[in-house]
Protein backbone atom coordinates (compact mmCIF):
# COMPACT_ATOMS: atom_id res chain seq x y z
CA UNK A 1 0.00 0.00 0.00
CA UNK A 2 1.37 3.40 -0.96
CA UNK A 3 1.46 6.51 1.19
CA UNK A 4 -1.65 8.71 1.18
CA UNK A 5 -1.56 11.81 -0.98
CA UNK A 6 -0.62 14.95 0.98
CA UNK A 7 -2.49 18.23 0.71
CA UNK A 8 0.41 19.73 -1.29
CA UNK A 9 0.30 16.85 -3.77
CA UNK A 10 -3.50 17.10 -4.01
CA UNK A 11 -3.34 20.86 -4.64
CA UNK A 12 -0.72 20.30 -7.37
CA UNK A 13 -2.88 17.61 -9.01
CA UNK A 14 -5.99 19.83 -8.86
CA UNK A 15 -4.05 22.76 -10.34
CA UNK A 16 -2.81 20.57 -13.18
CA UNK A 17 -6.29 19.14 -13.87
CA UNK A 18 -7.88 22.62 -13.80
CA UNK A 19 -5.04 24.17 -15.83
CA UNK A 20 -4.76 26.80 -13.08
CA UNK A 21 -2.15 27.92 -10.57
CA UNK A 22 -1.62 26.25 -7.20
CA UNK A 23 -3.00 29.27 -5.29
CA UNK A 24 -6.38 28.93 -7.05
CA UNK A 25 -6.45 25.16 -6.54
CA UNK A 26 -5.60 25.56 -2.84
CA UNK A 27 -8.39 28.14 -2.42
CA UNK A 28 -10.87 25.78 -4.13
CA UNK A 29 -9.87 22.87 -1.88
CA UNK A 30 -10.09 25.04 1.25
CA UNK A 31 -13.54 26.29 0.19
CA UNK A 32 -14.83 22.74 -0.33
CA UNK A 33 -13.43 21.69 3.05
CA UNK A 34 -15.05 24.67 4.79
CA UNK A 35 -18.44 24.07 3.13
CA UNK A 36 -18.49 20.34 3.96
CA UNK A 37 -17.40 21.00 7.56
CA UNK A 38 -20.05 23.70 8.08
CA UNK A 39 -22.87 21.63 6.57
CA UNK A 40 -22.04 18.38 8.40
CA UNK A 41 -21.51 20.12 11.76
CA UNK A 42 -24.99 21.62 11.40
CA UNK A 43 -26.45 18.13 11.01
CA UNK A 44 -26.71 18.12 7.22
CA UNK A 45 -25.10 15.91 4.61
CA UNK A 46 -22.97 16.61 1.55
CA UNK A 47 -22.78 14.39 -1.52
CA UNK A 48 -19.54 14.61 -3.47
CA UNK A 49 -20.46 13.20 -6.90
CA UNK A 50 -18.35 10.19 -7.78
CA UNK A 51 -16.78 10.07 -4.29
CA UNK A 52 -19.51 9.58 -1.73
CA UNK A 53 -21.72 11.12 0.92
CA UNK A 54 -20.43 12.76 4.13
CA UNK A 55 -22.92 13.01 7.00
CA UNK A 56 -23.19 13.18 10.77
CA UNK A 57 -24.80 10.42 12.82
CA UNK A 58 -25.88 10.83 16.42
CA UNK A 59 -24.99 8.02 18.81
CA UNK A 60 -27.06 7.46 21.96
CA UNK A 61 -25.75 7.33 25.51
CA UNK A 62 -24.30 3.88 26.18
CA UNK A 63 -22.27 1.70 28.52
CA UNK A 64 -18.60 1.16 27.60
CA UNK A 65 -15.76 -0.78 29.20
CA UNK A 66 -12.31 0.58 29.99
CA UNK A 67 -9.97 -2.06 28.46
CA UNK A 68 -7.18 -1.33 30.97
CA UNK A 69 -9.26 -1.75 34.13
CA UNK A 70 -12.35 -3.58 32.91
CA UNK A 71 -14.50 -0.91 34.60
CA UNK A 72 -17.94 -0.24 33.10
CA UNK A 73 -18.87 3.41 32.65
CA UNK A 74 -21.56 5.51 31.06
CA UNK A 75 -20.53 7.33 27.86
CA UNK A 76 -22.66 10.37 27.00
CA UNK A 77 -24.41 10.76 23.65
CA UNK A 78 -22.17 12.09 20.89
CA UNK A 79 -21.97 12.63 17.16
CA UNK A 80 -19.89 10.71 14.63
CA UNK A 81 -18.95 11.73 11.08
CA UNK A 82 -19.57 8.97 8.53
CA UNK A 83 -18.70 8.62 4.84
CA UNK A 84 -20.58 6.35 2.47
CA UNK A 85 -18.48 5.60 -0.61
CA UNK A 86 -20.15 6.06 -4.00
CA UNK A 87 -20.80 2.98 -6.14
CA UNK A 88 -18.86 4.52 -9.06
CA UNK A 89 -15.72 4.80 -6.91
CA UNK A 90 -16.11 1.25 -5.57
CA UNK A 91 -16.51 -0.09 -9.11
CA UNK A 92 -13.48 1.80 -10.44
CA UNK A 93 -11.30 0.48 -7.59
CA UNK A 94 -12.45 -3.11 -8.15
CA UNK A 95 -12.20 -2.97 -11.95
Amino acid sequence: MSKPMTKTQLVAAIAEAMDADKKTASAALDAITEIVTKEVSNGGAVTLPGIGKVYCRERPERMVRNPATGEQMQKPADKQVKVTVAKALKDSVNA
